[in-house]
């Protein structure tokens, strides 16, 4: 999880404050939500807005929310409304804004549960915050004017936190499950761009004038190289979205609903991305989607409209238009609809059909390792069903590539794959790891793993626990599951207690930990190439827990970094990507932001501990 913040003295309603306009932002959630966190900064900053960390001093406040399972939807919930208590304390004239996927989920029911809130946006709006910035603050002026000058103590909250969450998930059990791999793309078809739903929350929040509603119902938006951003990570590494949305049935998930069916950017956009960020001095490309190995599938022309013109696409706009003078965007062929391309067999079938020159990922990867730099490229976020040998082979090839891949897997007993509708057998997991190693040697794994999922006997979650300890992934992450009604598995008879499902990820990790202590063990006496981060603080070195709303629950507390004592330097190397996996603390000067050949010396349970190399 991320936290970004950022919102001038107080100032009388109806009036606008005096200089550049302040806002502050909190981010919340995986890093494809702090990309989006990103363009919003950027384009607020291209308004000439003023970022601030200091929310109290703030005209208007972002909280850019997740919702990807219930303790993230609840993060957001509570966030909010610490947002809004500490507005009505300190700052009344200040608009609070919500964006990103809780909107986007409850895009009809958030405003009338939310009253205090002035604006919600959705992800196809980031690039348009500045105008609803300027509409919330408006918007915060008019109630001002009609509830006059209250004291904070005459201010009541609609709905209590906890309640809050609790209708959010009563109004998920409603609804009608998702059935999105019989739906088409609306990429290519008419409705691209043009699923808008303004909800008027008037009658259910009394004489209170209604928040701005700025929230697409299934999302198109792409960002592109054009698109203003403002990088929130450190200087020597990014994030680089090369596609948004989701075409996967599983059934525990509801990002599909949230952002939409899968659409890729153009792959020259993204080499442009590339080359600048490697320009100002970035050290890591980390390639992130919902699921990245699906890269380009999306891409294919589609045919003539008749006319000898082809109707094209302009990047950012999610409108289909014939070609025309323009400014300031990248014009895009219009694709065909297609139907999601999910299972291997489907997906092996469709990558074979595709012409010589199509955009894939394994394309992408072998343009980006042609970039001149001493740079990594790292791999986020692919599907089992979507492995190719070409793209074995393509990593294989590409030195540039880090030797790692984050695969997650979920599960691996049988039964279980199939209720949570991986598309993937047991015995095709077993085959494609075996493949991955025999064919991109020293690559290092990383998967996550659901436990206590609905249906879930003693002997599948003995399964799941020998395949841990045979197969001996280099990095791992745990999560219990996560019931989020309105999706298949919500609805699923077998539920599991939170005592059982506590218990099977403690017995998982102590499995995980025996195999990360003979991992790390592995690499002492080794040379390796090492990203340096900074200069290793108390936090760090006590090896507290770490755990995200992506990967689980990925290392407990490491016994041995709490006894280290000196000063180190941490970086990372080539199989641990920012944030979620392992750490390498280095006794002896380096540079910082840069790569460091380092000698590894001893290990802890989880990370490494090196010297520079001589």
């Amino acid at each position: 999880m991320k936290k970004t913040s950022s919102a001038k003295p107080p100032f009388k309603a109806g009036r606008q404050p005096k200089g550049p306009l302040r806002v502050g932002l909190i981010s919340l959630g995986c890093a494809k939500n702090l990309v989006d966190a990103e363009i919003m900064l950027g384009s607020l900053l291209k308004n000439g807005v003023e970022i601030t960390n200091d929310a109290a001093q703030a005209d208007a406040v972002i909280v850019n929310t997740c919702s990807f399972i219930d303790s993230a939807q609840e993060e957001s919930v509570d966030t909010i409304l610490e947002s809004v208590e500490l507005r009505d304390a300190n700052q009344r004239g200040q608009a609070v804004i919500v964006s990103g996927c809780l909107p986007q989920r409850f895009r009809e029911e958030l405003p009338k549960l939310m009253p205090e809130v002035d604006a919600f946006m959705g992800i196809d709006q980031v690039a348009q915050v500045g105008d609803i910035v300027n509409k919330a603050l408006k918007n915060r002026a008019g109630k001002m004017d009609k509830e006059g000058k209250h004291s904070t103590s005459n201010i009541q909250h609609s709905i209590s936190k906890g309640k809050i969450s609790a209708q959010l998930n009563e109004l998920e059990k409603g609804r009608a499950i998702d059935d999105r791999e019989n739906e088409p793309a609306l990429r290519g078809t008419e409705k691209f761009g043009k699923t808008k739903t303004v909800v008027g929350s008037q009658s259910a929040i009394g004489n209170r004038q209604s928040a701005i509603f700025d929230v697409t119902q299934r999302p198109t938006f792409i960002p592109d190289f054009a698109t203003p951003r403002f990088r929130l990570t450190p200087k020597h590494f990014a994030y680089v979205k090369i596609a948004e949305g989701c075409n996967h049935p599983c059934s525990f998930c509801i990002i599909p609903r949230m952002r939409g069916s899968h659409r890729s950017r153009q792959q020259s956009d993204i080499v442009l991305e590339a080359k600048a960020l490697i320009a100002d001095g970035v050290k890591e490309l980390n390639l992130i989607s919902q699921d990245s190995t699906y890269f380009g599938l999306d891409l294919r022309p589609a045919q003539s409209s008749g006319t000898g013109v082809s109707p094209v696409r302009f990047e950012g706009s999610g409108q289909a238009r014939s070609p025309q003078k323009h400014t300031g965007e990248t014009p895009v062929p219009l694709l065909r609809p297609s139907r999601a391309i999910s299972s291997p067999e489907k997906f092996s079938a469709a990558v074979k059909s595709l012409p010589a020159d199509a955009t894939t990922i394994c394309t992408l990867l072998r343009e980006l390792n042609s970039l001149k730099g001493d740079f990594w490229i790292r791999l986020l976020y692919t599907h089992p069903a979507h492995w190719t040998d070409e793209l074995i082979q393509t990593i294989a090839a590409c030195k540039k590539v880090a030797r790692y891949v984050d695969m997650p897997l979920q599960h691996i007993h049988e039964n279980m794959l199939e209720r949570m509708r991986r598309e993937t057998s047991q015995q095709y997991i077993v085959d494609l790891v075996k493949r991955i190693r025999a064919g991109v040697p020293g690559i290092a794994l990383r998967t996550t793993f659901i436990v206590g999922f609905p249906g879930e006997t003693e002997q599948s979650f003995a399964t799941l626990l020998d395949f841990i300890r045979d197969t001996k992934f280099e990095r791992l992450g745990v999560f219990t599951y996560s019931k989020e009604d309105g999706t298949r598995a919500g609805a699923m008879a077998g539920q599991l207690s939170d005592k059982v499902k506590q218990k099977r990820r403690e017995l998982a990790m102590a499995a995980q930990h025996k195999v990360a202590v003979h991992v790390s063990e592995s690499f002492v006496g080794r040379e390796i190439k090492v990203l340096v981060e900074g200069e290793a603080n108390a936090k760090q070195l006590q090896g507290a827990n770490v755990s995200s709303w992506e990967h689980g629950l990925i290392r407990e507390t490491d016994r041995h970094t709490g006894q280290m004592k000196g000063h180190y330097f941490v970086g990372r190397g080539e199989a641990d990507a920012p944030d979620i996996d392992g750490r390498v603390y280095i006794r002896g000067k380096v540079p910082v932001g840069d790569f460091a050949r380092v000698k590894i010396i001893g290990h802890t349970d989880y990370d490494l501990i090196g010297e520079p190399a001589v």
